[in-house]
């Protein structure tokens, strides 16, 4: 299995919306390097869900329902959505600062790649942020 991170603003979408929707289609992506990585997405994969512009924090953990297709809001076929559905509410969500202030944290893409909206995460990290938002 692999980890990513997608980034939503939240009075664009934010993740209590994203409960009651029960799923949601990824779409929107218009940067190379984030279609990149939800290209390399597959079915099962475990995603945070990060409010990025207000809160600043991961705040939920999806999954992917379906791996990548043609992005139905565009006919330019260089972009792709994915399908996620949520998994579970992170108890105490861990923000960027709380990332920032952790060396271990200073390679990852939320960090490293500010701009970036969907980003991996390596195991390591997924643990680790597992353990700091009190996810049994």
């Amino acid at each position: 299995m692999n980890y990513w991170l997608v980034k939503s603003e939240p009075f664009k979408y934010s993740w209590d919306q994203f409960l009651k929707d029960k799923k949601t289609i990824w779409d929107g992506v218009r940067n190379y390097a984030a279609r990149n990585n939800m290209r390399e997405m597959k079915k099962g994969d475990h995603v945070f869900f990060y409010h990025s512009n207000e809160g600043l924090a991961i705040v939920g953990i999806a999954e992917v329902t379906k791996e990548a297709y043609q992005d139905p809001t565009t006919d330019d076929t260089n972009w792709v959505v994915v399908e996620l559905k949520p998994l579970k509410t992170i108890p105490n969500p861990v923000t960027l600062a709380d990332l920032k202030a952790d060396k271990g944290f200073e390679n990852m893409d939320l960090v490293r790649l500010g701009r970036l909206s969907v980003g991996r995460v390596t195991d390591d990290e997924y643990e680790k942020i597992m353990k700091m938002g009190g996810v049994k």
